[in-house]
């Protein structure tokens, strides 16, 4: 099905648009959920502390590549609400040899520096080698999650949100299952949870591009060739670099915190891992949510629609606060049960009261960052990419010196309290920016 978000009720197109997508996102974070709560409850402490430790150098390597999908979603979305298809089918076209190469470079740079950067990051010497063997192998296969992400990407910006969905929920089982196989029965440790995600990424993105092939005329994507332009490849790089650069400076900045949480030991590490798999799901509607409100402002760009943009912001934000409010209560009092998901509360009780307040912490400052990603999408919808960047820059420096600097008086609890911090300065530029109206004439098409 695909939505044309120029027509019909903002909030509804919004939120109906935007279901799938948090169950998908939800399911995307079930790759990680279920790796994790397999590994910690099934092989231990220290191995659910090296699964996680390769979270940021992991993000760190392909936030250029998910960038350009994202930049490349933009171009398309707009394509599509000025029925530019013939420049769509171009901008497509050019994304594929783009994630291909990139996915290639991507591969061999992580296999080559992943021990260099999880040694920069103090990974301690007893998990350093479960890390090592657990992320070349999602290196190797990068290609099978780059695929996915940019077969996901067009089309939802051509408004299927729903094929991206049954393409999760057919490979998160496959990963369940085969995480289960290979952990439990082959005795694999985080090899096997690493070999599972993988097969199941793949599976994901064979989905995706059997549907746009399928059903190409239906997407208006009929006729599409191996041919692209160099006008095409530039777009997608003008618009894709700004939101690369901001995803990677949140993930250095993440890094960064992630150093810092290792020189408190495996108990610490242990508990950011669970606590942040808990903290990714929640946060999904956030997420789903804000990426819908960028295909919403897309397509109304691309047609013109400006004042029912600013009507789609208003009634979104409005949604997200309420939803926010429901989760922070929910999370504060099941801290301790959904931890004990990963943790044994015998053997890592101590890992479970540290991430209780990890939890207690970003969850109450869910608001800011619904701020934050509702401004923010409907700028980079729009085609004010580079706000993306500047935001990027904000929130990593804020991350990095309220982090080392909270750390000495509240110890690791410090660390917790700078991710809030930090989103109330990323929030304060797309908010800024948005009412200056400066956006208003960075039409890309």
């Amino acid at each position: 099905m695909v939505y044309d978000m120029t027509k019909g009720s903002p909030l509804k197109l919004i939120l109906s648009f935007s279901v799938p997508m948090l169950i998908g996102n939800v399911f995307q974070q079930v790759y990680n959920f279920v790796d994790a709560a397999v590994v910690g409850r099934f092989v231990g402490a220290e191995s659910l502390a090296a699964v996680g430790s390769t979270g940021t150098i992991l993000a760190v390597m392909i936030c250029l590549m998910m960038g350009l999908t994202s930049g490349a979603g933009i171009i398309i979305s707009q394509c599509f609400g000025s029925r530019k298809f013939d420049e769509m089918r171009k901008t497509v076209t050019g994304l594929i040899y783009i994630v291909v190469i990139l996915s290639v470079i991507t591969s061999i740079a992580g296999i080559i520096f992943a021990r260099p950067i999880l040694r920069l990051l103090s990974t301690p010497d007893r998990v350093i080698d479960e890390a090592v063997r657990y992320v070349n192998i999602i290196f190797a296969f990068t290609i099978g999650m780059a695929m996915y992400n940019s077969a996901g990407a067009i089309l939802r910006s051509l408004g299927d949100s729903r094929t991206p969905l049954y393409a999760l929920i057919l490979s998160s089982l496959l990963n369940v299952g085969l995480d289960l196989l290979f952990v439990i029965v082959f005795k694999a440790g985080v090899a096997g949870a690493a070999i599972a995600t993988v097969i199941a990424q793949i599976i994901s993105a064979v989905y995706c591009i059997v549907h746009i092939v399928r059903y190409r005329e239906q997407l208006n994507l009929e006729g599409i060739s191996f041919r692209t332009s160099k006008e095409a490849l530039i777009r997608i790089f003008q618009t894709g670099l700004p939101a690369a650069l901001e995803s990677c400076l949140i993930s250095l900045g993440t890094m960064s915190v992630q150093r810092l949480v290792n020189s408190f030991g495996k108990m610490t590490m242990a508990a950011y891992t669970a606590a942040t798999k808990i903290d990714s799901i929640a946060i999904a509607p956030i997420v789903s949510i804000g990426m819908s409100l960028s295909v919403f402002a897309g397509q109304n760009r691309g047609a013109g629609n400006l004042d029912r943009i600013k009507k789609g912001l208003y009634q979104t934000l409005l949604s997200l606060i309420g939803i926010c409010i429901v989760l922070a209560v929910v999370i504060v009092l099941l801290r301790h049960q959904l931890l004990g998901l990963f943790l044994d509360k015998n053997k890592a009780a101590e890992a479970i009261i540290i991430g209780s307040r990890y939890l207690v912490i970003v969850s109450v400052a869910y608001i800011v960052a619904a701020v934050m990603r509702t401004y923010l999408n409907i700028l980079r919808g729009a085609g004010d990419v580079n706000t993306s960047a500047i935001a990027g820059i904000l929130e990593l420096t804020g991350r990095i010196i309220f982090a080392y600097i909270l750390v000495h008086p509240f110890g690791s609890t410090g660390i917790w309290m700078a991710t809030p911090l930090a989103w109330a300065m990323g929030a304060s530029v797309p908010v800024i920016r948005y009412y200056s109206g400066k956006w208003k004439d960075k039409k890309l098409i």
